[in-house]
């Protein structure tokens, strides 16, 4: 039984967009608009957190800052974990588009409700909603454009739908340099940040009438094909196929080889979730400092500029990953991009002691630890599992990294005012890219072999 989509395997088009049509642009189009959003999300907490904590803490809660911020940081992550490995399951038995409508509308009304927080508690609780809401968006997308794009463009478009990332990270950058230039609200201008994530429910109406349901996995379903990798995919049994369907996340610790898929996938998405929210999110904060001691007017606006500089160069990462990775290959791409996230992180809180030099190298921080190091998952692991498992595999590898990595937020906060500083915390935390250098090499290369059906 032929279980790769082997079609596009053969002579190689002309141009990587040879073949792609208006359904195929419209898939990618609602994948990069939802991740757009978590994106915003994503760093929009992170720009606002001063202020956002200097409104709603005591003054005697203002001393433990780090503390603070960590946990809110860290409820945010532990909900977009459960949220997404629940809603990733979801979507390999209801179908990828409706869990992105409800995903997506249902973000967009936490994400606006936090903006009436009056405490710390009800501020987390929003925060935890907001992120089990927002979840499941990104393997769904993902998982939609692998199952409709061609194999020769697959890589690309997948790059490009998680430049989506970078694209909200800059937005929320943005819209938060105005917002702390211009002051509207005074103290409590970080409010209008949360009401501008809520208008991602208007995208719920492209999504009902712009975006097909992937037929991939219709047939898969059709077929009953239970098998999680190309070799069970054709066989009989708990694990092949057969009449009785077995639950999607079972099949991914039964099997050997997926299992053995699954583990050492999550392990390195540990190692980038761990690696960007507890060492590269306090990089504003960070510059914030480095101002400060300069003497320079102005220093939340260079925590900005930063986070904006910072966050083009992850967008540059992602627009070429996917021609880097389909050139060299997926595991070499993902041992290089941890090499980059090990060397910057050090330059980045062992020599960078300016403001100016900060300007040089944040966007070579953000290529690997934000662009490189994320999009490696947009690409790889949906390559590694078969249809009818593809959501529930990816939603395990992107989310169980943040049901594992929500307590480093915390524990940096705590690392931070232990060791007298957020540089010697992120050079600490900093080591976990050290993984990144062997695991790659334990799993299969992808790269000219298509994507199982």
């Amino acid at each position: 039984m032929e279980t790769r989509d082997t079609a596009t395997l053969g002579a190689t088009p002309v141009s990587w967009s040879t073949g792609l049509t208006a359904m195929h642009w419209r898939v990618l189009t609602g994948g990069f608009l939802g991740w757009v959003f978590d994106g915003y999300e994503a760093i929009a907490l992170v720009m606002v957190l001063g202020p956002m904590l200097h409104a709603l803490l005591a003054p005697a809660q203002l001393a433990s800052f780090p503390v603070y911020a960590g946990t809110a940081i860290g409820i945010t992550l532990l909900g977009w974990g459960l949220g997404g490995l629940v809603g990733g399951v979801l979507a390999d038995y209801i179908g990828r588009k409706r869990m992105m409508l409800w995903s997506v509308f249902l973000y967009a009304l936490f994400s606006g409700l936090t903006a009436f927080a009056d405490s710390f508690v009800t501020l987390c609780a929003l925060r935890f909603l907001t992120g089990l809401a927002l979840g499941s968006e990104w393997s769904t997308g993902i998982s939609l454009l692998a199952e409709t794009w061609p194999q020769h463009a697959r890589a690309k478009g997948a790059g490009f739908l998680q430049s989506g990332f970078g694209w909200g990270t800059l937005l929320a950058s943005v819209a938060w340099y105005v917002l702390s230039t211009t002051h509207p609200l005074g103290a409590q201008s970080w409010r209008l940040m949360f009401v501008l994530g809520a208008l991602p429910a208007l995208f719920v109406l492209y999504l009902r009438r712009g975006v097909e349901e992937s037929e991939k996995w219709r047939e898969a379903v059709r077929a009953r094909r239970w098998g999680p990798t190309e070799q069970a995919a054709g066989a009989t049994g708990a694990s092949g196929a057969g009449a009785r369907r077995p639950f999607s996340l079972m099949q991914l610790f039964r099997d050997p080889a997926a299992r053995r898929r699954t583990v050492i996938t999550t392990v390195l998405s540990i190692v980038t979730t761990t690696g960007w929210w507890a060492i590269s999110s306090w990089l504003p904060i960070f510059t914030i400092g480095l101002a400060k001691a300069q003497g320079l007017a102005g220093a939340p606006v260079w925590g900005a500029r930063v986070s904006i500089s910072y966050t083009v160069g992850a967008i540059v990462a992602y627009m070429i990953a996917g021609f880097v990775a389909d050139a060299i290959g997926r595991r070499l791409f993902m041992f290089l991009t941890f090499v980059g996230c090990l060397v910057t992180t050090v330059i980045t809180y062992k020599y960078t002691h300016t403001v100016g030099a900060m300007m040089v190298i944040a966007p070579i921080n953000g290529f690997f630890t934000l662009g490189c190091a994320y999009v490696w998952m947009a690409i790889y692991p949906v390559e590694l599992f078969t249809s009818t498992v593809r959501s529930t595999a990816i939603s395990v590898v992107f989310n169980a990294a943040r049901l594992i990595a929500w307590v480093f937020p915390i524990i940096a906060g705590t690392l931070i005012r232990s060791f007298g500083g957020i540089s010697q915390a992120a050079l600490i935390i900093g080591l976990v890219y050290l993984l990144g250098l062997v695991l790659p090499w334990m799993l299969p290369e992808t790269v000219k072999t298509g994507l199982p059906d």
